[in-house]
């Protein structure tokens, strides 16, 4: 690389063409559903929700951060697509994508990019997580995100809840990757799985920095301060949370990976438009642009 200007134009490119490949406490109350005119007026026709204004795709933000979107795919630990995510795209909060975009600034002058691994996740995903823990059958994902941790204690240990921060817009899932970067290799259903927990040259390749575990990892070894993650696992992890920290984001303290930019936008609507460019305003079949 020879200047910012070639790495912002080189990581554009490589963002644009990723492959496209996400576990809150207890429920709370019954939470607000989604309301507006064009949200109204598309259930009464029987079509899809639609997001409200304040929402963006985060690479119309910043086309330069990477994505690893794993629940429009089958690696992650349902090991299928997820109901809801129509299109491999980041969907957030204005504000939100806006912080990210501060942060990413900053680590491509020290040579490093954020990667997204999930944004807005809606209701309907979080429904297809719970109907895959409550099924004791369905453990063909065990040996990857799972492999001390039996399903009957999902919902106890707080892995899998009925709602999740994601619903409201303002959370991502998001880890560090040295520049320039690596592909990531295809997942092939049904290969032969490795536990996320394992050391990170064992583990499934995904071209970022060694946190200590693998994404969505249901381990308390992915706990930000777990004791037992040392050495370079510890000092990315203190990186990535220090430079989101600095624009507002707070990292849930059982992952590693999950962010909330704060103040939310919707801290207390769960919404259900699906994942997809559609569901934007000004995009063809969305709600009008503001």
């Amino acid at each position: 690389m020879t200047g910012r200007g070639v790495l912002v134009r080189s990581l554009a490119a490589t963002a644009a063409g990723a492959l496209a490949l996400a576990a809150a406490p207890a429920a709370p109350p019954p939470a607000r559903t989604a309301a507006g005119p064009a949200a109204v007026a598309r259930a009464a026709a029987g079509a899809e929700p639609v997001a409200p204004r304040g929402f963006v795709a985060l690479e119309a933000v910043d086309p330069t951060v990477l994505r690893d979107l794993r629940y429009t795919t089958a690696h992650n630990f349902v090991g299928e697509p997820v109901d809801g995510y129509h299109q491999p795209v980041c969907l957030l909060t204005r504000s939100a994508a806006r912080a990210l975009h501060r942060a990413q600034t900053r680590l491509l002058r020290r040579g490093y990019s954020l990667k997204v691994y999930d944004c807005y996740r809606p209701q309907r995903a979080v429904d297809h997580f719970v109907r895959w823990a409550r099924d004791p059958v369905d453990e063909r994902m065990r040996a990857e995100f799972h492999p001390r941790v039996d399903k009957s204690r999902l919902f106890a240990d707080g892995y899998v809840a009925e709602r999740s921060g994601h619903s409201r817009g303002s959370t991502v899932d998001v880890t560090l990757v040295r520049l320039p970067a690596a592909p990531t290799r295809p997942y092939v259903p049904g290969e032969a799985l490795v536990d996320c927990a394992a050391p990170r040259a064992e583990r499934f390749p995904d071209a970022s920095l060694d946190m200590g575990t693998g994404y969505d990892c249901f381990d308390t070894l992915s706990h930000t301060d777990d004791p037992r993650v040392r050495g370079a696992a510890r000092r990315n992890r203190d990186a990535l949370r220090g430079v989101l920290a600095a624009e507002g984001f707070v990292n849930l303290p059982q992952e590693w990976w999950h962010f909330t930019y704060r103040p939310e936008d919707f801290p207390d609507t769960y919404f259900d438009f699906p994942v997809a460019w559609r569901s934007l305003p000004g995009r063809p079949g969305g709600p009008p642009a503001p």
